[in-house]
C-alpha cells in the first residue's frame, strides 16, 4: 500500500488516481485527522461482493463444502444444462 500525505494528494490527485487504477494498489492518504484509503471502484465492488457472500451463511457453507471437496479430491456432481436452465 502506498502512503501519501493529504498535501501530496492535493498537489497531484489525478496522477495518484491513475496510478491506483493502473496498478490496483491502494493509496493511503494520511492527514492530521486520520487517514482514508483510495482504491479503484472495480476493486471496491469486488470486496463488497465477497463480504456479502461471506455474510450469507448458505453461500459460505457452499463455499466451504466445495473447498473441502477439492481438498479431498472429491469429484463434484455434474449437472446437465437442461437441468440447470430448464425453467428458462
Amino acid at each position: 500500500m502506498k502512503t501519501i500525505t493529504l498535501e501530496q494528494a492535493n498537489k497531484d490527485l489525478i496522477s495518484h488516481i491513475n496510478y491506483s487504477l493502473k496498478t490496483h494498489e491502494e493509496i493511503n492518504i494520511a492527514s492530521e485527522n486520520g487517514a482514508i484509503v483510495m482504491i479503484p471502484q472495480e476493486d471496491y465492488d469486488s470486496m463488497v461482493e465477497t463480504l456479502r457472500l461471506l455474510a450469507d451463511k448458505k453461500s459460505l457453507n457452499a463455499l466451504l463444502q466445495s473447498h473441502n471437496q477439492r481438498d479431498n479430491k472429491v469429484e463434484p456432481k455434474s449437472y446437465r444444462v437442461e437441468d440447470v436452465f430448464g425453467d428458462l
